[in-house]
């Protein structure tokens, strides 16, 4: 796997397909062959490039010690973009991904072509203010939950109340957070704060978006994600029914099709 060296540390990148290039930006302890399971062959059916890589804190990135910062994963995602001369670029973001895309056309717009902002917010309300600060009380404390216990938090927080109430497909599910990487993995972004209100700044967002919104999203629910879209200007909202956080993994044919049909317009 390449690698790209920039912020002082080491990116580990992919390429999938050929033609217009598009930056994929994954979400908090994830890695970016995420995006390999669904988007990534479609956007190369689509006659793109997908580019994935894997943020800070997953390996084979580099994992430096401490605490990141929103700042650091905004860093690093300019260098990625820089040091492989993608600028302006297409961006899908999901999650912190869409985090740090909506932070990078706010500092350096001009090297956003156009973004998709999957299960995105642009503040906290009360209920994701607690999810955060209960996330950061557990990493200080140094419990490590059984991994059966953060399998179903993580399935009942991640999944739409269709798949928890499948039975033929939530073991399949349970067993992939259950054996998913733990520990020390993707620590650091714990302490990323993700709960300033960055409404005001997304206004002055000049490149066209579009925010696709889950509707059983319990981490970023709809009604936040709609507030990004009413923010930035020239942005669309999309919201796809009967899924929760990881509907670009429950649901991947709506969500591909709606990115592309996103961004074969922009």
């Amino acid at each position: 796997m390449p690698y790209v060296f920039t912020n002082g540390i080491r990116i580990a990148y992919d390429r999938f397909g050929r033609g217009e290039r598009v930056l994929m930006i994954m979400g908090s302890a994830a890695a970016g062959r995420v995006w390999t399971m669904h988007q990534t062959p479609a956007l190369g059916e689509a006659g793109y490039q997908a580019i994935t890589f894997d943020n800070r804190g997953i390996p084979p990135s580099d994992v430096p010690a401490g605490k990141y910062s929103l700042a650091d994963m905004v860093a690093d995602t300019r260098g990625v973009i820089e040091a492989l001369a993608l600028a302006p670029c297409r961006i899908v973001g999901a999650s912190l991904g869409a985090l740090i895309a909506q932070e990078l056309m706010i500092s350096s717009p001009q090297l956003v072509r156009c973004a998709v902002l999957i299960a995105t917010k642009a503040r906290s309300d009360a209920f994701r203010n607690a999810q955060s600060k209960a996330e950061q009380a557990l990493a200080e404390s140094g419990i490590t939950l059984p991994s059966d216990y953060h399998a179903a938090m993580a399935a009942m927080q991640a999944l739409s109340p269709a798949t928890l109430n499948d039975d033929g497909t939530i073991p399949l599910w349970l067993d992939t957070f259950r054996f998913s990487p733990s520990g020390d993995v993707g620590g650091g972004q714990v302490w990323i704060d993700t709960n300033q209100d960055r409404r005001s700044a997304l206004r002055d967002v000049a490149v066209p978006c579009r925010v696709i919104a889950f509707e059983h999203d319990l981490i970023t629910p709809p009604h936040l994600a709609a507030e990004v879209a009413d923010a930035i200007p020239d942005c669309d909202f999309v919201e796809i029914p009967a899924c929760g956080h990881f509907g670009y993994l429950e649901h991947p044919d709506e969500v591909n099709a709606a990115i592309i049909e996103f961004l074969d317009k922009s």
